[in-house]
C-alpha cells in the first residue's frame, strides 16, 4: 500500500482542471457577450443615422412635390391666361376676316374705277391681286387660330390632370410623414 498518496487527490486534481476549464469558458463566454453587445449597440446608432437621413430624405422629396405642385399650378393658371388670350385673338382675327370679305365687291368695282380715273389703272389691279391674296391668308390663319385655340385647350386639360396626379402623390407623403408641415 501507498501510505503516502492520498485517494482524494486524483478527484481534487481532476475537480480543480474541471474548474479551470470551465473558468475559461466562462471568461471566453463573457467576452463573447461583450462583442456582441458592442455590435448591436454599433447597428443600433447606425440604424438610428439612418432613420434620420431617410427623414431628411423625405422632407426634401415632399418639399420638392409641394414645390412641382406649385409650378403646375402656376403652368395651369399661366396655360389658362394663354386659352383665354387665343380666344380673343381668334375673333380678332375672324372679325378681321369678315373685314376683308366686304373688301371683295370693292374689288370687283375696281374696273369702273379704272374707267372714271385712267391714269389709277394699272396700281388699282394691283391692289386687287393684292387683296385677293390678303383674302386667302386671312382664311389660312383663322383656320390656322382655330387649331391653335383648340390645341391650347388640350394643353391647359392635360396640365390640369397631371397637376392632380402630382398633388395625388404629394398627399400620401405628407401623411407618411406625420412630423412634416402640411
Amino acid at each position: 500500500m501507498m501510505d503516502g498518496v492520498d485517494p482524494r487527490k486524483p478527484i481534487v486534481e481532476v475537480m480543480a482542471r474541471l474548474g479551470r476549464e470551465t473558468q475559461l469558458h466562462v471568461d471566453e463566454r463573457d467576452r463573447h457577450f461583450t462583442v456582441t453587445q458592442k455590435m448591436v449597440v454599433a447597428i443600433s446608432v447606425l440604424l438610428a443615422l439612418l432613420a434620420v437621413v431617410n427623414i431628411y430624405h423625405v422632407t426634401v422629396l415632399y418639399r420638392d412635390l409641394n414645390g412641382i405642385v406649385d409650378n403646375m399650378d402656376s403652368m395651369y393658371r399661366n396655360l389658362s391666361r394663354v386659352s383665354r388670350d387665343m380666344d380673343v385673338i381668334t375673333d380678332r382675327v375672324a372679325s378681321f376676316d369678315r373685314h376683308i370679305q366686304v373688301m371683295t365687291p370693292i374689288t370687283a368695282n375696281m374696273a369702273e374705277i379704272t374707267q372714271v380715273m385712267p391714269a389709277l389703272r394699272a396700281s388699282m389691279l394691283e391692289i386687287r391681286n393684292e387683296m385677293v391674296g390678303i383674302d386667302q391668308n386671312m382664311h389660312q390663319m383663322t383656320d390656322a387660330m382655330g387649331g391653335i385655340a383648340v390645341q391650347m385647350n388640350q394643353m391647359t386639360g392635360g396640365v390640369s390632370i397631371m397637376r392632380q396626379n402630382v398633388r395625388s402623390i404629394a398627399g400620401p407623403m405628407g401623411a407618411m410623414n406625420p412630423i412634416l408641415p402640411n
